[in-house]
């Protein structure tokens, strides 16, 4: 199993990559919040720079907010700095979009993307459409001194549902996907991705399985909802109450069952914003910090529906057991300023022992 974070873009934060590769996590992936954060592209540049052996890249960067060529050239320009070290993990969109009150990207606009990306980081000529005309594009880095697609960047495909997760064995080298208790089991996400890779004529040797999700390291004896782990992983709990708002809200499905506690009252915090401006109140803390009467919330319930929880001998053998069903990355998620000390926990608590 290898070991990832996947950390907020921060500029003034580059030592942290130095702090994740000493305690031996494989790598580290930087939000794409235009929003809200740091530009990931001169976060990853610079912590590029410094670092030596841990893999960077962009978790997830965005479909809509970028073409694909100028994603490519971002990647063949990390590609230079850190020679076989960088990914590309991409996405529709979920906070880039929603913190300017838009959608993320279709399923079939995501696959069109996704097919012009993989084909322009392979080297390859391919047919595009810009606005209103379709012409052969192609990176043009026979001069190898500005871009470097060489070592081969792999491509990570994010999919939290069946058909993502089919576009990722139709175009990519790898699948981001959340795993229980929110997400999906592992053999079942993989099948998805071999299902897009057979009706897309690929042979998928060497797919890469990555899952993002959001981890709760206790103390022994420490309670589920203990200040300390709300403190830690309460923005990321409150992450996926927003992501459900807005779904509930756009397409007139229920809250899932875990939320509909708490339900009544979250939607009473956020509907004193007015309408308009209700996409800056769900998404400008993200990952980050709580709203008021947000931490009267969360409880142990609501923690274990969105976070792998335990002690480090039982977080061992949660992520053992996920290895065996062939999971091979782990990449947690966290955005508080403790973040230095819960990886070094974690590092000394489950890496260590695995």
């Amino acid at each position: 199993m290898r070991f990832g974070m996947c950390v907020m873009a921060d500029v003034d934060d580059i030592g942290f990559f130095n702090h994740a590769e000493d305690l031996g996590y494989d790598s580290v992936w930087v939000t794409d919040s235009q929003m809200i954060f740091s530009d990931c592209y001169a976060v990853l540049a610079l912590a590029a720079r410094q670092t030596h052996r841990i893999r960077l890249g962009p978790g997830t960067a965005i479909c809509g907010t970028r073409i694909p060529p100028v994603h490519v050239a971002a990647m063949a320009t990390l590609n230079k700095l850190a020679p076989g070290r960088v990914h590309l993990g991409i996405g529709t969109g979920n906070t880039a979009m929603r913190t300017m009150g838009q959608r993320p990207m279709r399923i079939a606009e995501y696959d069109e993307y996704l097919r012009v990306l993989a084909a322009l980081l392979r080297g390859e000529t391919v047919d595009y459409r810009y606005r209103d005309r379709v012409r052969p594009v192609r990176m043009l880095t026979d001069n190898k001194r500005y871009l470097s697609l060489e070592p081969k960047i792999p491509l990570y495909v994010s999919g939290f549902g069946p058909r993502a997760m089919e576009l990722a064995g139709k175009h990519g080298d790898g699948l981001v996907f959340a795993i229980p208790p929110r997400g999906i089991a592992v053999a079942d996400a993989l099948g998805h991705a071999r299902n897009g890779a057979a009706r897309a004529g690929r042979i998928l040797d060497g797919f890469r399985s990555c899952a993002l999700t959001n981890v709760a390291l206790l103390e022994p004896g420490e309670p589920v909802d203990s200040p300390r782990v709300v403190r830690t992983v309460g923005p990321n709990v409150m992450a996926s109450v927003y992501y459900f708002y807005d779904e509930v809200q756009e397409r007139g499905i229920e809250p899932p069952e875990f939320l509909r506690p708490i339900w009544k009252r979250y939607c009473a915090l956020v509907e004193d914003t007015p309408a308009e401006y209700r996409h800056f109140r769900t998404h400008e803390f993200h990952y980050t910090y709580l709203h008021p009467g947000e931490v009267e919330l969360i409880d142990a319930g609501l923690i274990r529906a969105t976070c792998l929880v335990g002690t480090a001998e039982a977080l061992v053998e949660q992520v053992r057991e996920l290895e065996r069903q062939g999971l091979q990355e782990l990449m947690f998620a966290i955005g508080v300023d403790e973040k230095w000390r819960v990886a070094e926990a974690f590092a000394r608590g489950v890496i260590a022992r695995m």
